[in-house]
């Protein structure tokens, strides 16, 4: 069974549509020419978020392991003061360097597929500039390419995401009325054949400042207090205690919940101290049924973990 087929499928009812990421790693897998792979990667240290990016990567296959399973008698926070505690925890970072264009952001990550929890370790290197993205192909060959530009794309390099941050604004409520109008966000990506989805502003503003947090950038940290404050303002966001991502590590799970019975919900994993994104995970809550069969047990796992990242000077050095 095609799991990317599954899930694009199911974006219309995901928490965290993340510009139909599902969507766009197929088409862009299967692309001649273009990119090898698509993935979140890990922020750069003192950097506060990341973005999905798209790279070749190394893979490492593992068995298929035992996911954990949603908390049971799962523990909800005050949504409003921790992401209070966490506005105050990052606007006091110090702005981390500005990289150069010719520079590279290296990431590894962890990636989960739900149907049998088969298990990748994908490497990547994408220049700040967004021109060349470079990793190891399945055989181990190491290759760098030319990443051409796409005018129907929404994808920023991590350079074009700085200059988007800069021109955004630090108020909360302002934060939301723009993000959630952003034509960028609306009119993207033009996609032959796909017809396009509508959101209602507050799952728009939910996704767009859920994606900034996951976005290479170097994040201004007033923007990043602004948009946490400004999440705290969206009607269903919650935040549970003790999310295990699939490495078992423990952090508050950031979510917005939906009207009515869930089958599936989608976590940004928060590190509790920093406030750092750990993981973009999904679980399912019950078992999914796909054309009467069973697609997904409940319990079910599809993400991608953030291991390390950083700057780097050239293609295949990792910091």
């Amino acid at each position: 069974m095609d799991d990317l087929k599954i899930l694009a499928e199911m974006r219309a009812n995901a928490p965290l549509p993340d510009a139909d990421r599902l969507r766009r790693l197929r088409r862009r897998a299967t692309r001649r020419g273009r990119r090898f792979a698509i993935m979140p990667s890990l922020l750069v240290a003192g950097v506060a978020a990341v973005m999905i990016v798209v790279v070749a990567v190394s893979v490492l296959q593992r068995p298929p392991e035992v996911r954990p399973l949603p908390n049971v008698g799962a523990i909800l926070l005050n949504s409003e003061t921790v992401l209070e505690r966490a506005a105050k925890t990052v606007e006091e970072r110090a702005t981390a360097p500005e990289p150069r264009p010719d520079q590279w952001q290296y990431t590894k990550i962890l990636n989960v597929q739900p149907a049998d929890g088969r298990t990748q370790t994908l490497e990547s290197w994408l220049r700040y500039d967004g021109k060349q993205s470079a990793g190891r192909d399945p055989e181990g060959n190491f290759r760098a390419q030319d990443n051409p530009p796409d005018p129907g794309d929404d994808d920023l390099s991590p350079q074009q995401y700085r200059e988007k941050l800069l021109k955004l604004p630090t108020d909360p409520d302002k934060l939301l009325a723009h993000v959630a109008g952003d034509r960028h966000w609306i009119d993207y990506p033009k996609e032959e054949g796909v017809s396009k989805k509508v959101e209602d502003p507050d799952s728009r503003a939910y996704r767009i400042l859920s994606l900034y947090l996951t976005q290479e950038a170097v994040m201004p940290p007033k923007l990043e207090a602004a948009i946490f404050r400004a999440l705290a303002k969206i009607p269903r966001v919650k935040i549970e205690q003790n999310v295990r991502d699939a490495t078992g590590r423990a952090g508050l799970g950031l979510f917005r919940s939906t009207i009515g019975e869930e089958d599936s919900r989608r976590y940004l994993i928060l590190d509790p101290r920093t406030y750092q994104v750990m993981a973009d995970q999904s679980v399912w809550l019950r078992d999914e049924m796909i054309n009467g069969e069973v697609a997904y047990r409940k319990g079910a796992v599809f993400a991608d973990v953030w291991l390390a990242a950083g700057i780097v000077d050239k293609p295949g050095e990792v910091p």
